[in-house]
């Protein structure tokens, strides 16, 4: 099950990221990043085609308070959300506590290793503060930098589905798990 989650007083440090709650200060960055070509195609979403369009999602951000915006030297260059599975197709959890995390990163930050570095953070908050038993974690078949990330965090396949974009179109993708269990063995 879904239980409820909020981040809105969560700040969490790693060697060289903060993630926090959005604030509407944070735009400028988020447009930056959610404009060019190729970051949001890979989570499903067109490029932001306006800071008109940023604000409107920037404002879903913090009025959601599950999504945590990745700041790196004082800027904003990516965010994790701390999303609700699809429990409908996924009954068999029905009796643990579950949520499905998805990440976005500033294509000029690719290949550092910042976003193992923050779903690592993520997955330690989710499991010791907020008692999770289960995370997902999805990525699109064409989409290997995720699946690296997700490697390196110690996600395992579970199923291949499909998924419905924003801009109406139909992608392969997988859904990929951690338990607390296979976590904390791993540690």
């Amino acid at each position: 099950m879904n239980p409820d989650i909020d981040i809105s007083e969560t700040v969490l440090k790693t060697e060289r990221l903060v993630l926090r709650p959005w604030m509407y200060t944070d735009l400028d960055d988020f447009y930056s990043y959610a404009s060019v070509d190729g970051v949001g195609q890979m989570a499903g979403w067109k490029p932001h085609a306006n800071r008109e369009e940023s604000l409107i999602i920037l404002t879903k951000f913090i009025e959601n308070r599950r999504t945590f915006a990745l700041e790196f030297q004082g800027k904003v260059i990516g965010s994790l959300g701390i999303e609700r599975y699809k429990e409908d197709r996924f009954p068999e959890f029905d009796s643990l506590l579950c949520r499905e995390i998805g990440y976005v990163l500033s294509k000029d930050y690719w290949g550092r290793g910042l976003m193992p570095e923050a779903v690592k953070e993520a997955v330690r908050y989710l499991f010791e503060s907020v008692g999770l038993d289960v995370i997902f974690c999805s990525r699109f078949l064409s989409n290997n930098q995720s699946k690296r990330v997700q490697e390196k965090c110690g996600f395992r396949h579970y199923a291949f589905g499909t998924y419905e974009t924003k801009f109406g179109t139909t992608e392969e993708d997988e859904t990929n798990i951690l338990t607390k269990e296979e976590w904390l063995k791993a540690r």
